[in-house]
């Protein structure tokens, strides 16, 4: 879970740093310069190209997952809150448990549906803040990438058992910049100039945003349950919120703080570490004590002796 958490905690910066150093106004270019040096890079680290229907099942998943998905989170990220975009996301443990559950047969436990009913709440709280006006077109946005991407990762998931994780990530990666490069420059015309500032967005978004944090995510979606997976996820509106209030200024109400807590809370109660702590909760003194009392009228013969024990009234 450690490692798997990095992934989420990632994106839950990308908001910030998409809205504050990344120019506006081009998403598509935005999601192909994200893409494709992610991609080259772990390709150049783990030099595998795709072969047999690897072609195009990365076509498949780098839609998904990579390219459609970066540039609706781009358009959300320039029209929405740090804090709003980050928490919508999090609704994405549920619609992957379902989706695994369908299409994998990887039936939700019940500590992660009660995790994702606690963290959802809390999404919920967090997300309705009469203070900020939300942009309709940022939250349709958000929403279809993170129905997406839900899919893409069950995908993923199903596929990949014979992949490393560095050729499915850079795979993903290079197919979704390709598709989006010349639909960009159809779209966009030419691509943006780019200053220092937005250059080292870049830089940051790519390498530790994009190729590190993928490259983590479907190691976790490997060894992981979907429902475990999806739920940490849900760090993603916590490190949004915390950099948008710490830095961005962005103001919370309240309810948007218990909101905060009660992911936080739905993040532990789906762990599987939780699950062993509870564990023994479950057995009480009294079972104990009755689980080796003797039935009545037993005998001592049962034991070694001959003697018959008298019933207790």
């Amino acid at each position: 879970m450690p490692i798997t958490a990095i992934a989420p905690v990632a994106w839950g910066t990308t908001y910030f740093v998409t809205h504050r150093f990344l120019p506006a106004d081009y998403p598509l270019y935005g999601a192909a310069i994200r893409a494709l040096p992610a991609g080259l890079l772990l390709l150049v680290v783990r030099r595998k190209l795709p072969h047999g229907s690897w072609w195009w099942k990365s076509l498949v998943l780098g839609t998904l997952n990579m390219g459609a998905f970066f540039a609706l989170v781009y358009l959300a990220a320039q029209t929405l809150p740090t804090s709003i975009a980050s928490t919508i996301m999090a609704t994405s443990p549920v619609v992957m448990m379902l989706l695994a559950w369908a299409a994998l047969a990887d039936r939700p436990q019940a500590a992660h549906v009660v995790g994702a009913s606690v963290g959802i709440g809390g999404v919920f709280l967090m997300l309705f803040n009469g203070a900020v006006a939300i942009d309709a077109s940022g939250v349709l946005a958000s929403i279809t990438a993170m129905v997406m991407s839900s899919f893409g990762y069950v995908l993923a998931k199903k596929w990949s058992a014979d992949v490393d994780v560095f050729s499915l990530t850079s795979w993903q990666l290079i197919a979704g910049g390709a598709i989006l490069t010349p639909v960009a420059v159809v779209m966009e015309g030419s691509p943006p100039t780019l200053d220092g500032r937005a250059i080292v967005g870049f830089g940051y978004v790519t390498v530790v945003a994009t190729a590190l944090a993928f490259a983590v995510w479907f190691t976790g979606l490997r060894h992981l349950s979907t429902g475990t997976v999806g739920l940490i996820g849900l760090l993603n509106p916590i490190a949004g919120v915390l950099l948008g209030t710490v830095i961005a200024g962005e103001m919370l109400a309240v309810h948007q703080i218990c909101g905060l807590v009660l992911v936080f809370l739905g993040i532990l109660l789906g762990q599987p570490v939780t699950a062993r702590l509870l564990a023994p909760l479950r057995y009480t003194r009294t079972d104990q004590d009755t689980s080796h009392a003797p039935a009545p009228g037993a005998t001592h013969r049962d034991h070694g002796l001959v003697e018959p024990i008298p019933d207790c009234q």
